[in-house]
């Protein structure tokens, strides 16, 4: 899986690890993703948000379950 946010885009970052004995070495830093089933363009799709889109409510998380029975 592709560590990159679906709906801002946000992924991951490089740098190095410092020490206190100021050992460098490299390392990547991950966003928080999620799984979540959201309704995007009124259809429910599962995709991959990070915590800041879900916090800034900027995902619509779809209602859990059965759907309603028409009745003509």
């Amino acid at each position: 899986m592709a560590q990159r946010c679906d709906v801002c885009g946000k992924g991951p970052m490089w740098g190095n690890k410092v020490s206190h004995a100021h050992n460098i070495s490299k390392r990547v830093w991950n966003p928080n993703l999620q799984r979540v089933r959201a309704v995007i363009d009124g259809r429910v799709k599962n995709i991959d948000a990070c915590t800041r889109c879900l916090r800034g409510h900027k995902v619509v998380k779809a209602v859990r379950g059965r759907r309603a029975v028409q009745t003509a």
